[in-house]
């Protein structure tokens, strides 16, 4: 296994990656309402306050009566009003992942992800696929009819912002960290949906070695199916990034291409985070800051954005605006690790990178069969 270059950096690495992903999900979490914050209004916003280029967390209403109605959670993540982060599943469900790892290894099944959910995470806690899943399993039924019975959510975001646990545990090894987000993201996703997941994964793991941004997203298609919608969105993209266009108008040229999938669907949210990640090119604020700008879910594209860039330059490389609000605590609704600190996080994924359990030869055989499947 590759990993990074020094134990040091490995745990620099993976301390960005959790700081990244917080620091991202608070910073989109006031206006994650994608058929209400458009793009546009995002920026409409940020000018009223004065606030474009965005470089800090989001700033408060400029009034009650200015006509943009943020979250009702803005009041503990907007600039000067943060102490510690806000719970909320994007990060809910990286500490379940970090749970799930510990408990089971490197070698759990889809079961036990959904035995894990039943035992430490709330049921109002979960939303849309995950809540069908969750259902599906209190009602016995098992993987993958978790996965499909009664379930409208198959392809939405939700199993690809489950995916950082296994990015982080596997640095460098992109195949093998899509394979073990497969495993889990089958209990409530199919088709684009789990193929997020893996991408997601395979983003994270190649960000620990990759020389640039575009080599990290270019490695993490090669885990998904070719012909796939998600993938052929990425590329587009990443083409479109090439031909020097604009950011603004690559994402407008993209959205009229995916309309009609929804605001929490994979495939146009994946567009919306390869824009940030590429027009971002490395540098932490700027990243996090367009992906959150470019709408749609944005709190969860914001988190996997600050995971990605996290990784990629390392929590030293993230400036502190972003970090001392953070107060490295975390709120959770997962059972016993609510207040948990963000570096105790971080160690404990650190010893989980460290393991050479999985690459055993049952991930190995996995990890050479993702890349085939059905088209969606």
């Amino acid at each position: 296994m590759t990993l990074a270059r020094t134990e040091t950096d490995l745990a620099n690495r993976i301390l960005g990656g959790w700081q990244g992903r917080i620091a991202g999900n608070m910073l989109g979490k006031p206006v994650e309402q994608g058929e209400v914050w458009t793009r546009d209004r995002i920026d409409r916003y940020l000018r009223q306050a004065s606030a474009l280029p965005l470089t800090d967390y989001l700033p408060e209403p400029v009034s009650e009566h200015d006509g943009f109605e943020l979250r009702p959670e803005w009041r503990q993540c907007v600039r000067g009003r943060i102490h510690g982060s806000c719970r909320d599943d994007d990060v809910d469900y990286a500490i379940l992942g970090l749970d799930l790892l510990e408990t089971h290894g490197f070698g759990f099944s889809t079961e036990q992800v959904g035995d894990l959910w039943l035992l430490r995470l709330p049921y109002l806690q979960t939303f849309t696929a995950e809540r069908a899943a969750y259902r599906n399993l209190a009602n016995g039924l098992k993987p993958p009819l978790t996965a499909t019975y009664d379930n409208p959510y198959q392809e939405w975001i939700g199993a690809l912002i489950r995916a950082d646990i296994h990015g982080w545990t596997c640095p460098g090894v992109p195949r093998r960290a899509a394979a073990l987000a497969r495993r889990d993201a089958v209990l409530s996703h199919t088709g684009n949906g789990v193929y997020g997941a893996m991408w997601a994964a395979a983003l994270i793991a190649a960000a620990f070695t990759a020389p640039t941004v575009r080599h990290a997203v270019d490695e993490a298609l090669a885990v998904i199916p070719a012909s796939s919608r998600l993938a052929r969105t990425v590329r587009r993209v990443a083409s479109l990034h090439d031909t020097r266009m604009s950011w603004e108008d690559t994402l407008t040229t993209v959205s009229e291409e995916t309309l009609g999938l929804g605001w929490i669907h994979t495939v146009p949210n994946a567009a919306v985070l390869t824009a940030g990640l590429l027009y971002g090119d490395g540098d932490f604020t700027r990243t996090i800051t367009l992906t959150v700008r470019g709408g749609l879910d944005t709190d969860s594209n914001g988190a996997t954005a600050g995971s990605v860039a996290g990784v990629f330059g390392g929590a030293a490389a993230i400036p502190d605006q972003w970090k001392l609000p953070l107060e490295d605590t975390v709120r959770s609704a997962v059972f016993g690790f609510d207040g948990v600190r963000i570096s105790e996080l971080a160690e404990r994924t650190v010893r989980l990178a460290r393991t050479e359990v999985r690459a055993d030869a049952g991930g190995r055989h996995e990890s050479a069969a993702i890349a085939t499947g059905e088209d969606s």
